[in-house]
């Protein structure tokens, strides 16, 4: 079936050999393709997502314009029954898994690496005919607190989380409003020789506060490598200490990450809920339930 795909799209018509990717969560089916001297990744999507698919296409020319460090677009279109989307291949590995294997410093640097591009995505301006961050991320919260309340599961000092959060969600409300990557943690970092080789996985982007990314650091990045976290942290704001005010803001988002986690895993991978809880947890223990702003693993 790949075969007869593959050469109905005249760009890699002459491809050599192709390889299913299966790894994420994304519903598209992913495909590396070889050619004799360079690959091109293959991803396959339902028509009906074909137009936030040509908006993520466009938001990769645009890193592009930014000198971010990532796939390249090539071509978009559709088949009978299906999208496509070609990008360039970024070679390498993905650093969940290979980071373990590296020094301190490495990790670090790679964090810092990191950090710097997470930076040049945040030049990016939400177009005009996107709402405030406030009121999109206010209205998303009540609605994760409603089904978090009638869902059953119960976390730890929820309430103490919920006080927290009343009382520092106004700073909300003079956030910017730019572009988010949305999913940016060690999972979408590409290594190639124990170094920083490119950012993938734009398919989650969003547009509102910069200072949100950063929470995926304490749900996920901070559990692989704590030097990691703490490079991106120092790479993002060129080894400026950030200030109490950031880490406010972090701390605010990561304590609404609470319910929306909860909420979230009970509707796609219920399953999957413990683990997810130990990754809530752990960031709960990490700001003693908000008690402090700054996690105990920042150095």
């Amino acid at each position: 079936m790949i075969e007869t795909i593959a050469k109905q799209i005249p760009i890699i018509g002459d491809y050599r050999d192709i390889v299913q990717i299966n790894k994420g969560f994304s519903s598209d089916e992913k495909y590396l393709i070889h050619f004799d001297n360079h690959k091109l990744l293959l991803r396959l999507f339902d028509l009906a997502e074909l137009e936030s698919k040509k908006i993520e296409y466009t938001i990769l020319g645009r890193m592009q314009d930014y000198n971010v460090t990532c796939s390249r677009p090539i071509s978009i279109g559709e088949l009978e029954n299906r999208g496509y989307m070609i990008t360039t291949y970024l070679e390498g590995k993905d650093a969940e898994e290979e980071i373990g294997n590296y020094s301190d410093l490495e990790q670090f640097n790679i964090g810092m690496r990191a950090g710097e591009e997470l930076r040049k995505m945040h030049q990016y301006a939400a177009p005009t005919h996107v709402s405030s961050w406030y009121s999109r991320k206010v209205e998303k919260h009540k609605r994760y607190i409603d089904a978090y309340i009638e869902c059953g599961v119960k976390v730890k000092n929820d309430q103490k989380i919920m006080d927290f959060i009343d009382q520092n969600i106004h700073l909300m409300k003079q956030r910017p409003n730019l572009f988010q990557h949305d999913d940016f943690h060690v999972g979408n970092i590409i290594v190639n020789n124990r170094e920083f080789s490119g950012v993938i996985d734009f398919n989650r982007y969003d547009w509102g506060d910069p200072i949100h990314e950063f929470l995926k650091i304490g749900i996920f990045s901070r559990e692989i490598s704590v030097p990691f976290s703490n490079g991106q942290i120092k790479g993002y704001f060129k080894n400026v200490e950030p200030d109490e005010y950031f880490w406010r803001m972090y701390s605010l988002y990561l304590a609404m990450c609470v319910f929306s986690t909860v909420v979230w895993t009970l509707k796609t991978i219920p399953d999957d809920m413990n683990n997810m809880l130990e990754k809530v947890y752990m960031f709960l223990e990490d700001h003693d339930y908000f008690s402090k702003l700054k996690p105990k693993w920042y150095i």
